[in-house]
This record gives structure tokens, sequence and C-alpha cells, in this order.
């Protein structure tokens, strides 16, 4: 049985989360917690909220154990861009773009149902 958690709408830009992303996938739930637990990035912390959403998702929806489950996929998604300005040299604006991004985690007991 899948699981899953999403977090939309994450101000940080996606190429950012996704360097964090790829060491979570294909590993136990438990196993990935501790690891993002591990790294200070603000990234980390992010995908360790929308983990640990699926975990409990996975527990109190559908009584799964969180022993069994292992991280079937992490996708991260571009979300809307903030377009803001700010003061250049001799009166010229500079633009600034501040991405967001959606966190999609899919969890997986291993049957296939």
């Amino acid at each position: 049985m899948e699981v899953q958690a999403i977090t939309r709408y994450a101000r940080m830009s996606p190429k950012k989360v996704r360097e964090v992303v790829r060491t979570v996938q294909g590993r136990k739930a438990s196993e990935a917690v501790d690891l993002l637990t591990l790294i200070p990035r603000k990234s980390a912390r992010l995908i360790v909220k929308t983990l640990k959403s699926a975990i409990a998702n996975a527990e109190n929806n559908n009584n799964l154990s969180a022993d069994s489950l292992v991280v079937k996929s992490a996708i991260v998604e571009n979300g809307p861009v903030l377009k803001r300005f700010k003061a250049g040299a001799r009166g010229t604006a500079m633009p600034r773009r501040k991405k967001m991004s959606h966190i999609k985690i899919v969890l997986s007991d291993g049957n296939s149902n």
C-alpha cells in the first residue's frame, strides 16, 4: 500500500531541495528521518517535516507499521515564483525571483495492493 504527503509552497528553490531529496529515495523511512536530521540545511528540515507527515498518515489512516515503510519516491516540483525588485546602481531596479517548491513523498510498505 502506498501513502503520500505533500508540502506545497515551500519557500525554497526546487534545485536546493532536490539535492537533499536524492539522499532519501529508496531508504527505510526511519533511517531517512535519522539521516535528514544530521544534514544542516533548511531543505532537510522541510523534507523531514513532510516525511514525518507521511509516516503519521500511514500509521493513523492505514494502520501500517512505521518500521516496514520505505521511501518509494520523493519528488520536488516547481511552485510559483514571487517576482520582486531591489534597488540597483544608478537608480535602476534589479529583479529578484523568489522560487517556491512542492515536495511530495510517497511511502510504500512493500505489498502491492
